[in-house]
This record gives structure tokens, sequence and C-alpha cells, in this order.
């Protein structure tokens, strides 16, 4: 996560400062908690946190009073020492004090490694460290707690459930204030909070958790992503294809789905006495398509996309919004080509990609995923496809970031992160090849020598999934969606009743040009002003009696300080040029 300033630097890291105050909080809540136990408690991207075992549930406002023990803490901790023991004195060290967990990751210490403990007053933790030489260099203005969550232990649900203190810590008093406003632009940016604020999307849990309901304006959102996503695969050949929602269970056996994903593959429904599931993804149906046919290699590539809706368990913990549901719609696409294709297949993939994120402002990394330990295929497939996803990145310019045995054990892949405007990455699209399908469901097509031959499949998705991805696009804008995407960009503001007609001729004007305004006399100007604010509606077309007369509107756009003053005429063809452009500014 890129931040909007840069920290000041400290006589240690930033990792070792928070690190350390990680200890600190540790100390002060088995102040507060004599009886409670401590697990891990690392440093982490801007901040910090330790798992507790604690007799009661911590709450907001526990924060606080954790925060000043800290400060007590700090003020007599005095100098961090490192210290060794045995594998024998750690552990009794460990089992007097009751500390459990700590007994329990001392045993996943390798043999021979060296086991140090960290002290600092009259608290000690088993720990590698790194830390600051002395309490001294821990402001005490220039940290703070931020949220408690649970977290099962390990990470398992099977095991217990830890309360999660989470907290951040600089080297200045500034510092900690800038990151703490960036926090709250977060909080504002919340998908889930825009969500209900604007009335964009819910979800029932009467009818199943992780199940999105699109309302009306995100619907619109929705609606005008998928055409202009459609749009660009026509220009690329790709056919339209649609498979269904549910397979006989046969079919995700034959995949390999059931055998690599069960944990996420929803429970069967009998059909005629015969195992179904709803599909966890929509590879298999386009392979069902492909195979209907005998296929030349004239044929090739075939490009199939669908904009298919599949369903996979998350636990519920995880849970998250749009960001982490149950049921999604990938934009899926598959392409089945010659080994000599494939490169030139992945350029346009690449170029789809650049498209389709550069149209949204995103800044994006890629990441080449190379073979896992565990793998199909042969060596010499493996490096035929390595070669080919280099060969169109190189021609693209597009640089790629190792990611050593991070391909799926079907096949290497191109990966990309993405980042928003408040510089988070979020996972992107993805271009994977596959030699496990087509082996599976006996893919092949005749080659010009008339022997029949396996092509090759690439799994691509560029939005991955809708819900994800506009989720993502809600908190990247604000709700402030470009003018191509807006679900209401005008409102018509008569600044009397008496401009209400040439208010509802102007409305009509807008929605023969296709854009959708909302018409309103009611209540002062400035406070309907600030409603269309509130509802992030861009443009606000008031009429006086000036206006009227000449046929003009004062236009008021959002992030503009200046009021413009145009034509009807002049600001339907404002409009239009924005959003055929599809112009990120107003």
């Amino acid at each position: 996560m890129t931040l909007p300033f840069k920290p000041q630097n400290g006589p240690v890291s930033l990792e070792a400062l928070r690190h350390s105050v990680s200890h600190i909080m540790a100390d002060a809540v088995l102040r507060l908690f004599p009886e409670g136990k401590v697990a891990i408690g690392p440093s982490i991207e801007h901040g910090f946190y330790y798992d507790f075992d604690l007799p009661r549930a911590l709450t907001d406002e526990d924060l606080p009073v954790i925060e000043a023990e800290m400060r007590k803490v700090v003020a007599e901790a005095g100098d961090f020492l490192m210290s060794t023991m045995t594998r024998e004195e750690a552990s009794q060290r460990l089992a007097d004090s009751g500390q459990k967990y700590k007994v329990e990751l001392l045993a996943d210490i390798p043999e021979g490694e060296e086991i140090t403990f960290y002290n600092h007053g009259t608290w000690a933790d088993l720990c590698e460290g790194p830390h600051v030489e002395n309490a001294k260099q821990i402001r005490n203005d220039a940290f703070k707690l931020t949220s408690v969550a649970g977290a099962y232990w390990r990470g398992d649900s099977n095991n217990a459930m830890l309360q999660r203190i989470y907290g951040t810590a600089w080297f200045s008093k500034k510092d900690l204030r800038l990151y703490m406003d960036y926090l709250e632009e977060i909080k504002k940016r919340d998908h889930r909070r825009l969500g209900r604020e604007l009335d964009l999307f819910s979800l029932n849990p009467d009818f199943g958790a992780g199940l999105v309901f699109w309302h009306a304006k995100l619907g619109h959102v929705r609606r005008q992503l998928e055409q202009w996503w459609w749009d660009l695969h026509y220009a690329d050949n790709y056919w339209p294809v649609y498979t269904p929602h549910v397979a006989g269970e046969s079919v995700f056996e034959q995949s390999g789905h059931l055998e690599n994903y069960a944990d996420m593959i929803w429970a069967p429904m009998l059909v005629d006495n015969r195992p179904h599931r709803v599909k966890p993804m929509n590879c298999p149906g386009h392979v069902t398509i492909f195979n209907a046919k005998r296929h030349s290699y004239r044929d090739l590539p075939v490009r199939y996309a669908e904009l298919g809706t599949v369903y996979r368990y998350e636990p519920s913990g995880t849970l998250h919004g749009m960001l982490r549901v149950r049921g999604f719609t990938q934009d899926d696409a598959h392409i089945f080509c010659t080994p000599e294709q494939l490169a030139d297949e992945i350029v346009g993939v690449l170029e789809m990609v650049h498209t389709i994120l550069s149209t949204f402002g995103y800044e994006y990394t890629a990441y080449l995923a190379t073979r896992p330990e565990k793998y199909l295929g042969t060596d010499e497939i493996w490096e035929h496809a390595l070669e080919a996803l280099k060969i169109a990145a190189a021609r693209k310019e597009l640089e790629l970031e190792d990611d050593p045995g991070g391909g799926v054990f079907y096949g290497p892949k191109i990966d990309f992160k993405i980042k928003d405007a408040l510089g988070r990455e979020w996972q992107g699209p993805t271009v994977q090849v596959d030699f496990n399908l087509p082996d599976r469901f006996d893919i092949q097509y005749n080659d010009s020598d008339n022997n029949l031959k396996r092509p090759v499949m690439v799994h691509r998705a560029i939005f991955g999934s809708m819900e994800r991805f506009v989720g993502g696009l809600i908190e990247h804008f604000g709700a402030w969606f470009p003018l191509w995407l807006c679900p209401t960009p005008v409102a018509v503001l008569p600044i009397t009743e008496e401009q209400m007609p040439a208010g509802a001729e102007l409305q009509q004007r807008l929605t023969a040009a296709g854009f959708k305004s909302v018409l309103t006399a009611n209540g002062p100007l400035r406070k309907r002003v600030r409603e269309s604010e509130l509802e992030k509606i861009p443009y606000m077309a008031v009429l006086g009696g000036r206006e009227v007369e000449e046929g003009k509107v004062n236009l008021r756009i959002h992030g503009v300080k200046e009021q413009k003053t145009m034509s009807i005429d002049d600001f339907i063809q404002y409009l239009t040029d924005k959003r055929n452009s599809k112009s990120l500014d107003y």
C-alpha cells in the first residue's frame, strides 16, 4: 500500500519500531489481564497486531485504557535486550508462565536453531526480533490502537478463537496524524458504507450469506460495464456463450475441481437420484461447448466469453461486502489455440487488460507465476508456456515481477495487481495456461497433417468477478463514478417553481440524449445543491429566469470551483463528449 505521505525515518526501521510496540502492548494487556495468554504479535504493513486469549471480550472502549497502560510501560521499559536459552530452558519458562501458545510456537522452531527471547523491563517474549534498542526510541504520542477483531489460532476454525488487537506506530506525531487521516478516508470510501447511504446494493441473510443484491443505481453501473465489456470482446472476435448454473457431479470429478477444491464447492443436490452441483467455475462448460463438434486447425483460435455466475463456499468469517462473496459473476473467457498461436493470443489478452485497467485510471503490476512443486504436464510443455508468456509480455513492453512457484498445478500464469486511488493493491486480472482440462476432457483438433492433437487452453478474467471489481470501483472513486458509468449524472435545479416547465423540458432532452437526471424545485437552492452532492450527482444545472430566457444553464460541477454558463445544446454536447471518451474528469 502506497501512502500519500513520506514517513519520517528513525534510529531503527519502522518494522522494528512496530514490532517493539507490539511487545509493549502485550505487556500492557497482561498487566490489565494477568490471567491472559499471548500468541503471536508481528509487525505488518503500516502497523502491528497481537493475538490474546483473554477472560472477556474486548470492545473499542478498552483500547484507550490499554493505550494508557502502554504509555506507563514505555516509561518503565528501558533497554530491549536479547537473551538465548536452550530448548529445555525455554520450554520450562513458558510452561511455568502458563503461555501454552508460546510452548506450541517453540515446538515449531527447527532443531539446532538458536532460541531467543527479547526482554524489556520485567516482560519477556519468545522472539527473533528485530526491536528498538531502548524504549526511549518509542514516542508516546506516535502510536495508537486502531481496532480489535477475532482470529482463530493459526487461522484454523477448529482452534480457539483469540482476540486480535491492531495498532500502528510511527516516529513522529505528524506521521501518526497523517496516517489516521488516511484511515478516515478509507472509512469514508468503504463500499459497504456507501452502499447503504446511496442505496447501491444489499445483502440479505434470509436469502443466504454472501449473495449480493444489486439495486437500481449499481445495476446501471453494472449494465454499462457489461455492455462495454461485450463491445471489446466482439471487436476481438470472441463468441458469447452461456452455460448452465448446475451440472452433474461427475463433470467436476472429471475436471478435477472436486479433487482439488472440494472445500469450496457447495454441497450436492439430488436431481433424478443423481448428485448435481452448482458450478464453482465456468471452464468445464466452455470445454463442453468446444467438444460438441470436431474442430480443424483452420478453426483455431476459438475464443469463448461468458459473464457466468458461479458459486463457491467461503467461510462466514471471511465474507466482506461485495469483495468476498459466495455467489459472483466472472468475466470468464477461454481460448483454444495451437501451441504456435499461444504467444499471439496472450498478447491480445494483455492489450485488453491494459485497455480496461487504464480506462479506470488503475496502475498495475504484473507477476509471472512459475511452476509449483506439484504440477501436471511435462517440463517441456511448461517451458513452452512460460516462454510464450514472456514473449507476449516483451512484445507489449510489460515488465514482469517474479512469483516463483506461484503457478497453479495445471499451468503458469500472469497475475495483475492493481493500485487504487488510495494506493492500496487489489488482486486483478489473470491469464493462465492450462494443461489439465485438455487432457481430462480429451480436447482435440485435426491438425494440417490430419492427426488429432491437443489444443492449448488459456483461461483469462479481467474484471475477475463483477462483485469484487465493482466493490473496488466504489472505493476507488468514492462512488463518484465517471460520467459514462454514473447512474444519475445531472440534477436539474430550477430556482423557483416558475422555471419548472423549462426544467422539465431540459430533463426530457437529457433523457433523449441518454442521461438520467433528477428534477426538483422544492426547498432552498443551497439545500438542493447539498443534497445533490450527497447523492454523488456530479452536474447541477441551475435554471433561473435569465437562463430560461437565454436558453442556457448555470452549471455547477463536482470538484470544480468555478461555475459555468453554457447553452443547453453545448451542455448536452459537453456531456456526450465526456461520456464517449470515458473521461475520468467531470
